[in-house]
């Protein structure tokens, strides 16, 4: 990182920092939030978890694309599943404020809120992990990016594969 860059990632830092936070805050308090008078958006779970669907597959494509030294390609497919990852949360979001929860009656609750549960935890440890990682790589820092990747990339596959499964698990529960 050259002198000119310095303070531009220091801030994109800051940014990063706050977002990693603001992020899974909003999101816990809008589960409060329901819009009144507002039809239900039903027709969205199966919508936001192909986008994790397709998100997984994205990013093993970019893990093969950076293999191959097929940089640009690379770069593409990580844009790519960051875009797909936040329509999944915009989606995500949607639903769950004009929806009722919905119950697990399934025969596996163990398995099932085990999965949840670290859907849900590494979901919020993967905000920063990610924009982290983006931001090295956007600033050439290439040895700091592998090195956040090294985490990021585990995390945000499992978080990807986990919501499709979460999603198939609960899906016959839907009212």
């Amino acid at each position: 990182m050259n002198k000119t860059t310095k303070p531009a990632q220091k801030k994109y830092n800051r940014l990063i920092n706050a977002v990693s936070i603001i992020i899974p805050l909003a999101v816990a308090l809008l589960f409060f939030v329901r819009l009144p008078n507002v039809e239900p958006l039903t027709f969205l779970p199966p919508i936001y978890a192909s986008m994790n669907g397709i998100t997984s597959v994205l990013l093993i494509g970019a893990l093969i694309a950076i293999k191959n030294k097929k940089v640009y390609l690379h770069e593409n497919l990580m844009k790519t599943s960051v875009a797909c990852s936040l329509l999944f949360l915009l989606m995500y979001v949607a639903y769950h404020m004009t929806s009722p929860p919905t119950e697990y009656k399934g025969n596996v609750p163990f398995l099932y809120y085990f999965i949840l549960s670290s859907h849900i935890i590494l979901s919020i440890v993967v905000i920063p992990l990610v924009l982290h990682s983006y931001s090295r790589a956007y600033f050439g820092e290439y040895k700091a990016h592998k090195k956040i990747v090294k985490y990021a990339f585990p995390v945000w596959l499992y978080v990807a594969v986990t919501g499709v499964i979460v999603y198939i698990m609960i899906s016959p529960f839907y009212s």
